[in-house]
C-alpha cells in the first residue's frame, strides 16, 4: 500500500477509493435491522410462542373471544418493548452525537477534521494532547511524545512513542504531538479478534435462562393437564369437542398470557426511572440482571480512580515529609520547557510556591540514557543544580545526603533503597530528588555537570482514588455486591488503591497464574479473589464466564475497546458516555457519568423492577395452578363442567387484569437491599403450597355450592366465578409482601383500587350486565352470597398464616 506525502497526504478522490476498498473505520460493522424486523424478532420469545399457539388452538375450536384476547395480549406486550427499546436506542444516538470524535488529517495539502469512522489506510493524521489515536500506525515524527493505553492495557502511566513507534487505535494523547501515517483500519486493526467476539451470538443471560426455563415449565404443566382432563371427561363419557374446549380452556387459563406485558410494563418504567438518574438503557431485559447482580466486576482506572496522576507524598530518604524536597521538584517542574509529562503537571497542580526570588539559568533536558531532567536556578547568584528521575539513575550520580551533605555511605544507601522499595510496594511511582551547589557560575550547563550530588528525598505519585468511591463501595457491599477488580496494571498500585478505599482483599491472582489452572478451578479460586492483576482481555472474558458458570449473575463495567467482548458476555454490560464507541455499542446500559452512585441507583430501580416481575409470577402461577387443579379435580366428581370455557377466560382476563398495575407496585425494604434472582425451584414450591390452599378453599366451596344448597349446572359455575375471582385477586394484597398487609406493607393506590376493580367488575357482570345471560351466568341467594364472603375471609387468613411459614422455612 503506498504511503502519502506527510506535505500533501491523500487526495480525497484517493480517499473515496481506499474506504470503498478497505471499509469505514468501525471495530463492528453491524448489520442493520429494519424497523419491521426488529418488531418481528421480538415474536421469537418461548413465552410469546406457546402464548401463540394457544390462542391459534382457541381460534380452530371456535373460541374467538379467547384466540383475541390472548392476541391483544401478546401483541401489546410486544409494542411495549419495542417502543420502550427503540427509544432507548434513540436516547444512545443522541448521546453518541454529543461526544462525536474526529481526527486532524491532511489531505490534498489542507488540513481538515474527519470523523473517526472515515479515516483510511495511508492517511496522514495530526496528533496532539487529548487526542484519541484513529486507527493502528506508524510514527513518522514525533516530539516528546506520550499516549494513554489505559483502555487497551489497563495501565494508568502514559508511555512514550518515537519515530517508527507503532501506535493502536485506542489510546490517547497525553502530551507533546506527532504525525502517524495510518496503517490498520477497522477490522484489520491489533484489535480485530475483538470483532469478532461482538459479532458472535449473544451468550444467554441469567434473565434469559430464567424465562426459558418458566416457559418449559409452563408447556410441561400445560401439556399434562390438557391430557388428562380431555382424557377423564372422555372416560366420563362426555362431549368430546366440549370436553376438549373446556381442556384447552384450562390449559390458557393456567398460562400467564399477560406476562410478556408485565414484564414489558415493569422494564419500561424501571427505564424511565433509571434515565432519570443518568442510566441510558439499551436493552430493556438487562434491568432485571441489573436487579439480580451480585458481582460487579471492573477495571480500576476512571471507576475506582480519577485516571489522573497525582502527586501523593514528597519525603526525605527515610518516609518524613520534607518541604525542601517539594522545592527543588517544583522548581525543577516549572522550568523545564519543551516536553511537560504529567509528573511535572502533578508536582505544579499539587500547590504553587513563590519562587519569584529565583531565577532560571539553564536546563538539561531529559533524555531515556540518564533517565533524569536538570535545571539550574540562581538565588542571591548563587547557582543550583536541581535534578529528578529514575532513583536507580539518581542514586549514581549522588555523593551526599540531606542538608548537611552527610556522606552516601553503603549503610545509608541501603537505609534509603528500603524506603524506595516500601514506597514501589505501596503501588506509587516514585522519582528521587538531588541537588548541588555549584561552586562556579556559568550560562550553560551539561548532563557532565550532574555529578557529586546530594540526595534529597522522593515523590511519590499514584493515580489516586475517586472522592466518593469509597461510600459508594459500602454501599454496594450493603446492597450484596461484590467487587472484583480486572485491571491490567501490575498488583501492588492495584492493592494501594484497594487500601486506600477500604476495599477488604479477599485475594489477589496474577494474569499468569490464570493461564496455568483449569476453569473448575479458576471458578473456585476467583470467588475468594478480589484483584486480578497484570490481565489480558481474553482472561478478563474468562473470570466473567467462569464466574456465571456458577450462578453468580455478573456486570462489567468497562469503557476501552478490549473491554467490549466482556461487556457482550457479561450478563450486565455498562459502559460510560466518554467510552470508545464500541464499548457503548456492546453495552446494555450507558452510565452518563462514570460514578459508582448512580450505577448503586441503577441498581435500587433494578432491584424494584425485578420485585415487581416476581410478584406476578408468584401470585399468577400459584392462583393459576390452584384454579386450573381444582377444576380438574370438581370434573371428576361432578356431573357437568365445573366452568364453561367462555367463563374460564372471563376468570383468568379478570385476574390479569387487576394485576396490569404491579409495575406501579411499592416494594419493600427487604426487596432491594440485596440481589435476588429468578428461582424455578423456589416458584414451583410458592405454586404447589399456595396452589394448594387456593383449591382446599375451591373444593370447600363446592361441597358448599353441591351438597349444601344444592346448585344446579349454572347457579353451580356462577357461585364458583364470585369465590374463584374474588379469592385470586384479593391475595394479592397478602402475597405482594412478606410483612403484615397494609399495617406494615401497603399496595400502591393504582394496584388497591384495580383489584377492588377486578371483584367488582365480576359482580357486576353476574348481577347487571346483558354479560350474565351469554355466560349462562345466574343470580344466586342472598345467604349463599354471604357464604362465600365469609369462606373468602376465612382464605385469607389462611394464606397470611401459610405465607409467614412459607417464608420462615423456604428462602430465595
Amino acid at each position: 500500500m503506498p504511503q502519502a506525502s506527510i506535505v500533501t497526504g491523500l487526495s480525497n478522490a484517493e480517499v473515496v477509493k481506499r474506504l470503498k476498498q478497505y471499509g469505514p473505520n468501525e471495530i463492528v460493522q453491524s448489520e442493520k435491522m429494519s424497523v419491521l424486523m426488529d418488531f418481528l424478532v421480538r415474536f421469537k420469545n418461548p413465552l410469546i410462542l406457546i402464548l401463540i399457539a394457544a390462542a391459534t388452538l382457541s381460534y380452530f375450536l371456535g373460541e374467538l373471544v379467547s384466540a383475541l384476547i390472548i392476541i391483544a395480549m401478546v401483541i401489546l406486550s410486544v409494542i411495549v418493548d419495542f417502543i420502550n427499546t427503540y427509544k432507548s436506542k434513540k436516547a444512545v444516538a443522541k448521546l453518541k452525537a454529543r461526544v462525536m470524535i474526529t481526527a486532524t488529517v491532511i489531505r490534498d495539502s489542507k488540513q481538515e477534521e474527519v470523523l473517526l469512522k472515515d479515516i483510511v489506510p495511508g492517511d496522514t493524521v495530526l496528533l496532539e494532547p487529548g487526542d484519541i489515536i484513529p486507527a493502528d500506525g506508524k510514527i513518522i515524527q514525533a516530539k516528546d511524545f506520550f499516549v494513554n493505553e489505559s483502555s487497551l492495557t489497563g495501565e494508568s502511566f502514559p508511555n512514550e512513542k518515537e519515530v517508527l513507534a507503532q501506535v493502536f487505535m485506542g489510546s490517547s494523547v497525553v502530551t507533546g504531538d506527532a504525525t502517524m501515517i495510518v496503517q490498520n483500519t477497522g477490522q484489520q486493526t491489533k484489535f480485530s479478534h475483538i470483532a469478532e467476539a461482538l459479532v458472535a451470538p449473544d451468550e444467554p443471560t441469567e434473565f434469559d435462562n430464567t424465562m426459558k426455563d418458566f416457559s418449559m415449565l409452563i408447556m410441561k404443566l400445560t401439556t399434562t393437564l390438557v391430557i388428562f382432563i380431555f382424557l377423564i371427561n372422555l372416560l366420563f363419557k362426555r362431549d368430546i369437542l366440549e370436553s376438549f374446549l373446556f381442556a384447552v380452556a384450562l390449559a390458557v387459563g393456567l398460562t400467564p398470557e399477560f406476562l410478556p406485558m408485565i414484564i414489558a410494563l415493569n422494564l419500561s418504567k424501571g427505564s424511565i426511572a433509571m434515565g432519570k438518574r443518568g442510566v441510558i438503557v439499551k436493552k430493556l431485559s438487562a434491568i432485571q440482571n441489573f436487579g439480580s447482580m451480585d458481582i460487579l466486576c471492573t477495571d480500576k482506572t476512571g471507576t475506582l480512580t480519577e485516571d489522573k496522576i497525582a502527586l501523593m507524598k514528597y519525603t526525605d530518604g527515610f518516609g518524613k515529609i520534607s518541604e525542601p524536597v517539594f522545592l527543588y521538584a517544583y522548581l525543577n517542574s516549572l522550568y523545564t520547557s519543551g516536553f511537560r509529562n504529567p509528573l511535572d503537571s502533578a508536582v505544579k497542580e499539587y500547590k504553587q510556591l513563590d519562587i519569584s526570588q529565583y531565577e532560571k539559568i539553564d536546563e538539561i533536558p531529559f533524555d531515556y540514557e540518564r533517565r533524569r531532567a536538570s535545571v539550574v536556578v540562581s538565588l542571591n547568584k548563587q547557582h543550583t543544580l536541581l535534578t529528578k528521575g529514575a532513583p536507580e539513575e539518581m542514586f549514581l550520580a549522588c555523593s551526599t545526603y540531606g542538608q548537611d551533605n552527610k556522606p552516601l555511605s553503603d549503610e545509608l544507601h541501603e537505609q534509603i533503597m528500603t524506603e524506595y522499595k516500601l514506597l514501589s510496594k505501596d503501588g506509587f511511582r516514585v522519582l528521587a530528588v538531588a541537588k548541588r551547589d555549584l561552586s562556579e557560575t556559568k550560562t550553560t550547563y551539561s548532563k557532565l555537570d550532574e555529578k557529586a550530588m546530594t540526595f534529597m528525598g522522593f515523590i511519590a505519585f499514584l493515580d489516586p482514588p475517586k472522592k466518593l468511591v469509597e461510600e459508594a463501595l459500602k454501599r454496594l457491599e450493603n446492597y450484596g455486591i461484590e467487587i472484583k477488580i480486572l485491571t491490567g496494571d501490575n498488583e501492588l498500585v492495584s492493592q494501594k488503591i484497594a487500601h486506600d478505599i477500604n476495599l477488604p482483599i479477599k485475594g489477589i491472582m496474577l494474569g499468569e497464574h490464570i493461564d496455568k489452572i483449569t476453569d473448575q478451578a479458576l471458578f473456585l479460586q476467583a470467588q475468594s479473589t478480589t484483584i486480578f492483576a497484570r490481565v489480558t482481555p481474553e482472561q478478563k472474558q474468562r473470570i466473567i464466564k467462569v464466574l456465571k458458570s456458577g450462578k453468580f449473575v455478573v456486570g462489567y463495567l468497562g469503557d476501552g475497546i478490549n473491554d467490549a467482548p466482556s461487556l457482550k458476555i457479561a450478563d450486565v454490560g455498562i459502559s460510560v458516555n466518554n467510552a470508545v464507541d464500541v464499548a457503548k455499542e456492546t453495552a446494555d446500559l450507558i452510565l452518563i457519568n462514570k460514578d459508582l452512585g448512580i450505577l448503586i441507583e441503577g441498581v435500587i430501580d433494578g432491584r424494584k423492577t425485578f420485585a415487581n416481575t416476581l410478584k406476578y409470577l408468584m401470585m399468577g402461577l400459584s392462583s393459576n395452578f390452584g384454579n386450573m387443579f381444582s377444576m380438574a379435580g370438581a370434573s371428576l366428581f361432578l356431573p357437568f363442567l365445573p366452568m364453561l370455557p367462555g367463563q374460564i377466560l372471563l376468570n383468568n382476563f379478570l385476574y390479569d387484569s387487576s394485576e396490569m398495575t404491579i409495575p406501579l407496585d411499592n416494594v419493600d425494604h427487604e426487596d432491594i437491599i440485596r440481589p435476588r434472582k429468578f428461582d424455578i425451584k423456589f416458584l414451583k414450591k410458592f405454586m404447589i403450597v399456595f396452589g394448594s390452599i387456593s383449591s382446599v378453599f375451591d373444593f370447600l366451596t363446592f361441597g358448599l355450592l353441591f351438597f349444601v344448597f344444592r346448585l344446579g349446572e349454572s347457579g353451580f359455575q356462577t357461585g364458583w366465578f364470585l369465590e374463584s375471582i374474588a379469592t385470586q385477586t384479593l391475595v394479592v394484597y397478602i402475597i405482594r409482601t412478606r410483612r403484615l398487609p397494609f399495617l406494615q406493607s401497603s399496595p400502591s393506590k393504582a394496584l388497591f383500587i384495580n383489584v377492588l376493580a377486578a371483584v367488582a367488575a365480576a359482580v357486576i357482570i353476574v348481577l347487571i350486565t346483558p354479560l350474565r345471560t351469554i355466560l349462562s351466568f345466574t343470580l344466586l341467594p342472598v345467604g349463599l352470597l354471604l357464604a362465600i364472603v365469609g369462606i373468602v375471609i376465612v382464605y385469607l387468613l389462611m394464606v397470611e398464616v401459610a405465607k409467614r411459614w412459607f417464608y420462615k422455612h423456604i428462602q430465595i
